[in-house]
């Protein structure tokens, strides 16, 4: 099944063992970690820190709600939105390897009791309908085939009026033809969707549109700047080839040269259930 083999591709074995052996040699305290520590790896995603907290200052979520983080990883964004917003999150997320390392960085950090992470797939969202204010995803969908069974799926577990937001990568005018990257070992396990049909697909499905940000050239910039800081900087123990595996740059060498040839575009958008 699809599912597994995307399982296969983010298995991590000892995963949570290993990011604070990491941690340990990057001159952190395990035993009094802080948020600011796992800054090097909290950011799976494009942009890094900086796309969190742009997406997270347009849903501006209240410290009553209750955000379901789809594609959640080791929980790096759901820890900034409860620790920025005191909102509480529920993370899902097809890797168990992600999940068990992300909820014992939870307990370290004395976030647990606001934030709950569980294995599952994003075609099968294991909660009852119109339980959460708000959905988060950052570079989910493109591993997945059936977008219009996730989206249903996402809108089914909002409640009236409730928002979702996500930064995804999306299909460009030409191509991805680098591979692998961070999503994908090859072409049959990347399906990459053009913005004008993500946006018409969202409509028909009953959501509106409220922001919606092509932010492909901060992108571009950010590969930019990046490969000049990496060219400088000494390798750390702690990073995301920890969560990628030890193709970890071959991936993102080829994530950039999507980016920067035009293969690629990124998008970052709010949206909202009706009311009724």
């Amino acid at each position: 099944m699809a599912d597994s083999r995307i399982a296969t591709h983010y298995a991590r074995a000892d995963l949570a063992a290993a990011i604070l052996a990491a941690l340990t040699r990057a001159g952190k305290d395990v035993g009094a970690l802080k948020l600011s520590d796992l800054a090097p790896i909290d950011a799976f995603h494009v942009r890094g820190a900086e796309a969190t907290r742009e997406l997270a200052g347009l849903l501006n979520p209240s410290k009553n709600d209750h955000v379901l983080d789809v594609g959640c990883a080791i929980g790096g964004s759901a820890r900034y939105l409860a620790s920025r917003f005191g909102c509480r999150v529920t993370g899902i997320d097809l890797s168990a390897d992600y999940c068990a390392a992300g909820n014992m960085l939870n307990e370290r950090v004395g976030m647990a009791e606001r934030i709950a992470l569980q294995q599952g797939s994003a075609l099968d969202l294991p909660f009852a309908g119109a339980t959460f204010d708000a959905v988060w995803t950052e570079h989910v969908q493109m591993n997945i085939a059936d977008k219009a069974r996730l989206y249903r799926e996402i809108r089914r577990v909002l409640k009236p009026a409730g928002r979702f937001a996500f930064h995804d990568i999306l299909a460009g005018p030409l191509a991805a033809g680098h591979f692998p990257v961070p999503w994908a070992a090859d072409p049959s396990m990347s399906f990459l969707i053009e913005p004008g049909a993500l946006r018409a697909l969202l409509e028909s499905l009953g959501f509106s549109v409220g922001e919606w940000i092509d932010v492909t050239d901060r992108a571009r910039e950010w590969f930019r700047a990046t490969a000049d800081r990496t060219k400088a900087a000494a390798p750390s123990p702690l990073g995301l080839q920890l969560l990628m595996g030890p193709d970890a740059a071959l991936k993102v060498q080829n994530l950039a040269r999507n980016t920067l040839e035009d293969r690629l575009r990124f998008v970052e958008a709010v949206i909202r259930c009706p009311a009724q």
